[in-house]
């Protein structure tokens, strides 16, 4: 278990209301995940979902392509990862809040963002307790860290697209919000081959009508929300984290997590060991849904 000591920080503001609590196999396995012990250094940690502090798009923000060039060079980018492509679940609603209640599965699905150091850690806490999660990369983060998307399949884990910039996309006009969505699809399919499994919207736990016509448009056949928030972005503490999981979760539930918090780091080990006690699997949401 890794332990992380940060400074305090002002609680992150609550998540806008709207969450609905109503509502295979995993890709095939790639290498086993390089654990290794990583040295957390406080700080550097980034925003959650909240649609407070969302930053409006100047209107020339997309004026010339959606996808602008990645900040690596061709020499510093790594050799392309095979990542699944996006398929339809016939039986499940446009916008998926949660898998099958008759399975003991439930999928954790991490908003991609922040440090990448933590981001590491939190991924072999997953991979140490034998769980494979989803996470949601937003695109400028791509851009800066491009070899976490391969560390990501490399642990046999979902990859996909938390748009370009992370703004409140339900908020912008039609040609903003394709281009939040396309720009990391961009991204994810020059790193990986592929835009990546699922769409989750930013800065709101479900989508407009017209940004899930544009994720399906993009090739995004469904939105992917959650019924159960740990509200790690609020940095309450691992044991809020923990509790915030727990006094929710069921099977069948999809769990919104963070990268980029020490206290989720801390309360991983602690969530998995509680699943597992009640006889819950921690599976990809492509796994759980199919």
């Amino acid at each position: 278990m890794v332990r992380v000591t940060t400074p305090a920080r002002p609680a992150h503001p609550p998540q806008s209301s709207g969450e609905d609590d109503n509502a295979a196999r995993p890709a095939p396995d790639r290498r086993t995940a390089l654990r290794t012990g990583v040295a957390l250094a406080a700080g550097t940690l980034t925003a959650g979902c909240s649609t407070a502090g969302a930053v409006a798009p100047s209107p020339a923000a997309h004026s010339a392509s959606p996808a602008t060039p990645a900040t690596h060079t061709a020499s510093q980018a790594p050799t392309p990862a095979s990542a699944p492509t996006p398929r339809s679940f016939p039986k499940q609603p446009e916008q998926i809040t949660h898998g099958p209640r008759t399975r003991p599965q439930v999928a954790l699905t991490f908003h991609g963002q922040g440090d990448p150091t933590i981001a590491k850690a939190l991924l072999g806490e997953a991979e140490k307790g034998g769980a494979r999660v989803t996470v949601l990369a937003v695109g400028t983060w791509l851009d800066e860290h491009p070899d976490i998307a391969h560390r990501i399949l490399d642990g046999g884990h979902d990859l996909g697209n938390h748009t370009l910039r992370h703004l409140d996309i339900n908020a912008m006009s039609e040609a903003d919000a394709n281009a939040e969505i396309r720009g990391c699809a961009e991204r994810l399919a020059r790193l990986t081959g592929s835009i990546g499994t699922w769409f989750r919207p930013s800065r709101t736990p479900r989508a407009s009508p017209l940004v899930a016509r544009l994720a399906r448009t993009a090739g995004y056949p469904h939105t992917l929300s959650y019924d159960v928030d740990s509200r790690d972005f609020t940095s309450p503490g691992a044991p809020a984290v923990t509790r915030n999981v727990m006094g929710e979760v069921r099977a069948g539930s999809i769990v919104s997590l963070h990268f980029g918090y020490a206290d989720t780091v801390a309360a991983l080990p602690a969530v998995l060991e509680e699943l597992h006690r009640r006889g819950l699997h921690a599976v990809t949401t492509t796994e759980l849904l199919s």
